[in-house]
């Protein structure tokens, strides 16, 4: 058995569980995102889309609620995952960015009403989680 050690003493990484039936849902199946995230409350992913969809229709208060209810399903699946607060979410792993997407998305509309401190907050962890998220996503 290989065990792999963080030299540089930091957490190791988190990744969060597959969910091949909601991925099935959106991709095969073309449901959209709103049916999916009835089907499965936990999949960040699909909160996430619904926030990217609100945000662009000008609906910033509903983007807002979509993307914090993605990002708290996200946080809780990190700790269940073994997450203490901080260390890296990586981006190149699938099922992360559902909640790196929740996060960005929380940011951008907190920004949009005017709620800074929440903004910087949300874009400094994104940053903190993954730098590829956040050079994604921060555009």
């Amino acid at each position: 058995m290989t065990t792999h050690k963080n030299l540089l003493g930091g957490p190791d990484p988190t990744h969060l569980p597959e969910n091949e039936d909601a991925y099935r849902q959106l991709g095969e199946e073309s449901l959209p995102p709103a049916q999916v995230a009835a089907d499965h409350p936990e999949f960040s992913l699909a909160w996430a889309m619904l926030a990217d969809d609100a945000f662009e229709a000008g609906r910033v208060v509903e983007s807002y609620a979509y993307a914090r209810t993605g990002y708290h399903r996200g946080l809780d699946q990190l700790r269940r995952a073994g997450w203490k607060g901080h260390g890296p979410i990586p981006w190149d792993h699938r099922p992360n960015r559902g909640f790196l997407r929740c996060l960005a998305a929380l940011a951008r509309a907190a920004d949009t009403i005017n709620e800074k401190p929440e903004a910087d907050r949300c874009w400094q962890f994104l940053q903190d989680s993954s730098a590829e998220a956040y050079t994604e996503l921060k555009q």
